[in-house]
């Protein structure tokens, strides 16, 4: 198991930017993959980023060209850098772990808010 806690989430006026990062409370050196997902009022949890533990990503449609994922096992943590915010990009958004190929995503963090105002 690991806990995972998100951080810097907050307010943005559309177009501009902000990075979330997580930290988990050991080595991410050996977990499959790392992800973050989102959910706005409303609506299910979506994906948005994954990173695999072989440095592989994958980025939801919504997000691509403007949102980049990236970890760092020496510090135990997956960033997200977020540029280009739109109003659609509110929402809860969450870190995860997919400790081992054959599980899906768990252990989640408690989330952080972000809010893009037009």
């Amino acid at each position: 198991q690991v806990q995972l806690v998100e951080s810097g989430g907050g307010l943005v006026q559309s177009g501009g930017s902000l990075r979330l990062s997580c930290t988990a409370s050991r080595s991410i050196f050996s977990i499959y993959a790392m992800g973050w997902y989102r959910q706005a009022p409303g609506k299910q949890r979506e994906l948005v980023a994954t990173i695999s533990n072989s440095g592989s990503t994958n980025y939801a449609d919504s997000v691509k060209g403007r949102f980049t994922i990236s970890r760092d096992n020496a510090k135990n943590t997956v960033s997200l850098q977020m540029n280009s915010l739109k109003p659609e990009d509110t929402a809860v958004y969450y870190c995860g772990a997919r400790l081992l190929s054959i599980t899906g995503f768990a252990n989640w963090g408690q989330g952080t808010q972000v809010t893009v105002s037009s």
